[in-house]
């Protein structure tokens, strides 16, 4: 009798370890989900003012990281060969211009967090100092990212933390 009793405790342990286990897994990829992943980000290309749109479409996309490559040297009669990320389908893509910058590195490597508030959408990076003014380098960085498809903003604003 207490065989049986103690199988059956051991059998009630393994199913509730792997149900919470199934619940962690489903909390991680919902957490993944909420996060946003830079598909592309470079520092020349983009446009003067900072803006941002959001791309629809492989189409756009495509179009979107070959605009910002328009400074490329390739070979006379060859095309470029340009690595295009895939079209995330349960997520929004945002093409963001962080505007014109006289010197220092302003490339986005890396987003912390986003939020929405307002209809505003917030995008958490981490502030690098940049360089001095011994060379003056007028870049036009931009970024390419995804964020959850149920954001709903008009606007987006970044948001630098050390």
């Amino acid at each position: 009798m207490n065989k049986l009793l103690i199988g059956l405790l051991v059998l009630s342990m393994s199913c509730t370890t792997a149900v919470s286990q199934t619940d962690q897994s489903s909390k991680k990829s919902e957490q993944m989900q909420k996060k946003a992943e830079i598909l592309v980000s470079e520092s020349q290309g983009g446009a003067d003012q900072p803006g941002f749109s959001i791309i629809k479409n492989e189409q756009e996309l495509q179009k979107a990281v070959k605009g910002g490559n328009s400074n490329l040297i390739v070979e006379a009669g060859t095309e470029p060969v340009i690595n295009y990320p895939k079209f995330p389908k349960d997520k929004k893509v945002v093409l963001y211009n962080l505007g014109m910058f006289r010197s220092g590195d302003h490339r986005i490597s890396e987003i912390k967090s986003v939020s929405v508030k307002n209809n505003i959408l917030y995008v958490e990076v981490p502030f690098v100092e940049s360089g001095g003014m011994e060379i003056q380098v007028i870049s036009n960085p931009w970024v390419l990212f995804t964020v959850p498809s149920d954001y709903q903003f008009n606007s987006v604003e970044l948001k630098y933390s050390k």
